[in-house]
C-alpha cells in the first residue's frame, strides 16, 4: 500500500471561504483504489508556504503527494512556480497525459500549467483545483501510478510490457 498526501492550494480554502471539494474527491478516489491518504492540508497560494509543507511531507517519506489548485493563469496561481526549486527531476509525461485527456472534455485543459516530478523517493503531481478537473487528471494517469511508485521505491525487476 502506498502512502499519499493531498495538499490543497487555495487562498479561499485556507481562510474557510471555500470548501475543499477537490481534496475530498481525490482522497475518496485513491482510497477506493487501495491507497492510504495519511496527510491532508490547505495552504494559501504562496510559493514558500507550498514548498514548506511539501518539504515536511517529503521528509516523512510519503510516497505520493498530490497538490490541487493553483495551476491556472490567474496571478495568484503559483503552484507550478513552487515546484521549480523543489523537484530533483520532472516527469513531464504525467501532466502531458492529464492535459491531453482533459482536452476531451474542455478546451480549458490546455491552460493548465500542472507539473509532476520527484523529490527523493516521493512523486509529486499537481492537479487542477476543481473537483472535476482533479478527478479527470487522476483518471488520466492512475493506471501508471502503481508502476511508477514501485520503480521509484526501488523495484529492481525489469519493466514488462
Amino acid at each position: 500500500m502506498y502512502t499519499v498526501g493531498i495538499l490543497t492550494v487555495s487562498d479561499k480554502g485556507f481562510t474557510g471561504e471555500r470548501i475543499d471539494t477537490s481534496g475530498d474527491a481525490i482522497q475518496a478516489f485513491l482510497e477506493e483504489k487501495g491507497f492510504s491518504v495519511i496527510k491532508r492540508g490547505v495552504v494559501p497560494d504562496e510559493i514558500q508556504k507550498i514548498r514548506d509543507i511539501l518539504k515536511e511531507w517529503i521528509s516523512e517519506e510519503i510516497n505520493l503527494i498530490f497538490t490541487t489548485g493553483g495551476t491556472g493563469l490567474a496571478p495568484r496561481d503559483v503552484t507550478p512556480q513552487a515546484m521549480e526549486a523543489l523537484f530533483d527531476y520532472e516527469v513531464p509525461g504525467i501532466p502531458e497525459a492529464m492535459r491531453a485527456y482533459g482536452l476531451k472534455f474542455t478546451p480549458h485543459a490546455m491552460l493548465s500549467r500542472a507539473r509532476a516530478g520527484v523529490k527523493g523517493r516521493t512523486l509529486i503531481i499537481n492537479l487542477p483545483g476543481s473537483k472535476r478537473g482533479a478527478l479527470e487528471g487522476l483518471e488520466a494517469i492512475f493506471s501508471a501510478l502503481p508502476h511508477a511508485l514501485s520503480k521509484l521505491l526501488g523495484d529492481p525487476t525489469d519493466c514488462g510490457i
